[in-house]
């Protein structure tokens, strides 16, 4: 089985459901409120773990409880945790999430430790994996750290995955570097600044984007699916319809299940059905690594 590497965030999500999501200035009482790991790089390792794949994390966490808790959730699950550095100065990141009674949600992030993860963090963490063949990657590190970690990847001939999220402008250095990237609809306006209305929209926001650099644009849809640009076919991959409960982590989802259909090198449709199937299942659970199914749910689906 390939080796799939995540770099990225580990973060501790407090979680508070409401019936709308505050407007500025309104004060809302909520209801329910939980604390789930999460953070968009842990939650990818775990979705890549649970859906079967080989996975090992690179990333940074405090000296503190929350910190601990996740390295501990990651060993449960079979991630392995080499890679993970303390920092002593900085607290673990921390995300607080309103959930409405729709299931959207309003994330603010503070970083943390994930802010001081460096080139020379990742160069050592690399050592651990020399036989990794896939890197997936968001951007909930600091950027000069996202372009080192991709451009060592490339030079030891990995594939690389591009989750460009949260919505950030990318250097042409890094866009250069992508084999594929999955920007959902409001980053792919950001990366194209092409507004997109419908797949046609979406088709040409792809093909501006993969004029950057990359060889694969999926644009993910939420219920629509996910709009794909591989070399010069453009396709559609509809989503499963599900009663959504949280959308919160699907993102995440979704790339954790491409890139462990990826390393098991299913074609592009199929790992992105694949995908689109995982994340289907995400939204109709609460919270972020909570949400995650298992394997056998998503080819369950897949076979239903």
């Amino acid at each position: 089985m390939k080796k799939i590497i995540v770099a990225g965030s580990m973060n501790m999500d407090m979680v508070v459901k409401t019936s709308h999501i505050p407007r500025p200035g309104e004060t809302v009482l909520g209801g329910s409120f939980f604390m789930n790991p999460g953070g968009k790089g842990a939650n990818q390792a775990i979705a890549v773990a649970r859906l079967g794949g080989d996975v090992a994390f690179i990333g940074k966490m405090g000296d503190d409880i929350f910190g601990k808790q996740s390295a501990q959730l990651f060993e449960e699950e079979g991630v392995n945790t080499q890679g993970i550095v303390s920092d002593a100065a900085l607290p673990s990141g921390i995300a607080l999430i309103t959930v409405d009674q729709k299931g959207e949600n309003s994330i603010v992030v503070a970083p943390g430790a994930n802010a001081n993860l460096k080139a020379t963090d990742v160069e050592k963490a690399l050592t651990y994996y020399p036989d990794a063949a896939l890197l997936l990657i968001q951007l909930e590190i600091p950027m000069d750290t996202v372009a080192y970690t991709a451009k060592r990847a490339k030079e030891k001939g990995m594939k690389i995955i591009l989750n460009p999220a949260p919505a950030n402008e990318l250097p042409k250095e890094v866009f250069e570097l992508m084999d594929i990237i999955t920007p959902n609809e409001s980053e792919a306006e950001m990366l194209s600044g092409i507004r997109i209305a419908d797949l046609d929209s979406a088709g040409q926001a792809a093909r501006k984007i993969q004029a950057k650099g990359p060889k694969q644009v999926i644009i993910t849809m939420g219920k629509q699916g996910a709009a794909v640009l591989e070399d010069d076919a453009f396709f559609h991959v509809p989503a499963p319809s599900v009663e959504t409960i949280d959308t919160t982590a699907a993102g995440d989802v979704f790339n954790g299940a491409l890139a462990v259909a990826i390393a098991e090198g299913k074609p592009l449709r199929e790992a992105t059905n694949f995908a689109c199937r995982a994340a289907a299942i995400a939204v109709t659970r609460l919270g972020a690594q909570s949400s995650i199914p298992y394997r056998n749910e998503v080819l369950m689906s897949i076979i239903s």
